[in-house]
């Protein structure tokens, strides 16, 4: 059965969009510890991040350090934090949190609610900034 994210790249389930190329895609967490928390996915379907061959492996995190840039360029923040945890859904996944100090990254702490309207406010100010990276 295909993950969430799997039917995300599919286009089976809508998203907050930030950017994709042919093999990736990054769109705002839908329970985000932070504005702009931002999930960055292969498309192609695999469990576990090192699982992934090396070159999609690297692809993969150049794709995400270009789409972190774009958050920091448009979130008020010290840092962008990223994570890879891979329990909560069987396909490899990249957070990237802006932070401003450790306990920021803390999954355990209670998650944000943002109206759709703000989702897409912000999903659109990161994909402007990453278009201009």
């Amino acid at each position: 059965m295909a993950t969430i994210f799997t039917k995300i790249a599919n286009r089976e389930i809508p998203c907050h969009l930030i950017a994709e190329n042919q093999h990736f895609m990054a769109f705002l967490d839908i329970n985000p510890l932070a504005e702009g928390h931002t999930l960055v996915i292969p498309k192609k379907e695999t469990d576990y991040i090192f699982d992934l061959a090396d070159n999609e492996f690297t692809d993969l995190f150049a794709f995400a350090k270009k789409v972190g840039v774009a958050i920091g360029n448009t979130i008020k923040c010290a840092r962008i934090g990223i994570t890879v945890i891979g329990l909560e859904v069987p396909h490899a996944h990249i957070h990237l949190i802006p932070i401003n100090g450790i306990t920021d990254m803390e999954f355990s702490r209670p998650k944000l609610q943002f109206s759709q309207e703000e989702f897409q406010a912000t999903a659109q100010r990161i994909r402007d900034a990453f278009l201009n990276i």
